[in-house]
């Protein structure tokens, strides 16, 4: 076989298998978005029961429709490798078309040229009429080597043909998948179109009380402010507390060595001063960034990190420190990774907060209704922190999840997996 046509094989194959393994990402992708759909479906059923938060059941709704609009690109991108891969099988199927048709013509010919000369005279003219013993050997050779490349040519011929249907059969599998996607495709868009008509009556029929929604989102984001302030409160004395222990540390190690002046650095910095045990924790939780497990088992993220415009309300910026996912009822709040509670506060009668130490870095976890660690203890990865509370008034069951390096607030998103 040419080598053109060993390479053309060698690239068809690793394409095709390349190719199968990102079909199978992508549909394990699609399931795992109509799964978040679903769980968007099953919350906003629950709000439109309740019906006493207008906002959130916007907020739903929004985030639902992303995800419709996520599924719809991942169908597509479905729908583009099925054509790339009909396109390289079409090509191997003109391919064998040619080498087909070439075989049969070959084989034509050399069947009329068998034909002229099948009597068995004229073979042994042929034979006799050597001009010795060599020749004619060789003539005999000639003649078996003739017959043993019909029959090889017959064969592959045959050999062509089986693998030209097989082609033709995968072809037809794909046209027929890419049909089905297509199908889905259009389901998917008439059915996006269909909740943003119902998202745009929605936020219509609520635009004649925009005063009174703007009164609740800003009075949510005064209490979202004064909470924060409060966690920046506990971050402070975190570190204050964690240098002052240093300090000591330090002073009892090298009490000759140690000046006042450097003591009292030690104590007043707004920084952590990390002990080496402490910097292998801080490095540790750093190096497992964007691999940290989420802090409830499952659920969806209803408000993101930093500042955005309300989905009703453009003149209004919603900011928030870290990220709000929306789990279960009866949901557990979870460590994210190993480290040392440092503080269990009551941010409110019905909001209690858990902070835990990871060197230099706090997780905090808020909005729970009850707590099973208690200050100094040590909690490993995925360990049960506590109750998420459930609002009875929004029917929702919210964890406020924050990331802290010594006080300054970092995207949760950027460290959690797969958020």
């Amino acid at each position: 076989m040419p080598k053109t046509i060993l390479t053309f094989l060698f690239l068809f194959v690793s394409a095709f298998g390349w190719s199968q393994i990102d079909q199978e990402k992508l549909e394990k992708r699609k399931a795992e978005i109509q799964e978040e759909i679903r769980e968007k479906e099953r919350l906003l059923e629950s709000q439109n029961q309740k019906q006493k938060s207008v906002t959130t059941i916007i907020a739903q709704q929004t985030e639902k429709i992303k995800l419709r609009e996520k599924l719809i690109n991942t169908t597509e991108k479905q729908a583009k490798g099925l054509k790339n891969d009909m396109y390289i099988n079409q090509l191997e199927i003109n391919r064998l078309n040619r080498d087909l048709t070439d075989l049969k013509a070959e084989y034509s010919k050399m069947v009329v040229k068998s034909y002229k000369s099948r009597s068995q005279q004229s073979r042994a003219m042929f034979l006799l009429s050597s001009k010795n013993f060599l020749q004619a050997y060789k003539r005999a050779q000639y003649m078996k080597q003739y017959a043993n490349y019909r029959r090889a040519q017959g064969a592959q011929i045959q050999k062509k043909q089986t693998e030209l249907a097989r082609f033709n059969s995968k072809l037809d599998a794909q046209k027929s998948e890419k049909q089905k996607l297509l199908a889905e495709q259009e389901e998917e868009r008439k059915t996006l179109e269909k909740e943003k008509q119902e998202q745009e009556k929605l936020v219509n029929s609520i635009k004649k009380d925009k005063k009174k929604i703007a009164a609740e989102i800003k009075k949510k984001q005064q209490e979202s402010r004064a909470i924060d302030k409060q966690i920046d409160k506990l971050l402070r004395a975190a570190i204050a507390e964690a240098n002052k222990k240093a300090a000591a540390a330090n002073l009892k190690a090298n009490p000759k060595t140690t000046t006042a002046a450097e003591t009292k650095k030690t104590e007043t910095s707004t920084k952590i001063v990390l002990t080496p045990e402490a910097k292998l924790v801080s490095d540790n939780f750093k190096a497992n960034k964007g691999k940290l497990p989420w802090p409830v088992e499952k659920g969806t993220v209803t408000l993101r990190y930093g500042d955005q415009p309300h989905p009703l309300i453009s003149s209004l910026t919603v900011h928030c420190s870290g990220v709000e996912i929306t789990t279960d009822n009866d949901a557990s709040a979870r460590a994210v990774f190993s480290g040392t509670v440092f503080s269990v506060q009551k941010l409110s009668p019905i909001n209690t907060a858990v902070v835990i130490q990871h060197g230099d870095f706090f997780t905090l976890y808020q909005n729970l209704s009850s707590v099973s660690v208690g200050k100094g203890d040590k909690v490993s990865t995925k360990q049960t922190i506590g109750k998420v509370r459930h609002n009875n008034d929004t029917g929702k069951t919210v964890i406020k999840f924050m990331i802290a390096q010594n006080t300054t607030y970092q995207n949760p998103a950027s460290w959690l997996y797969n958020m």
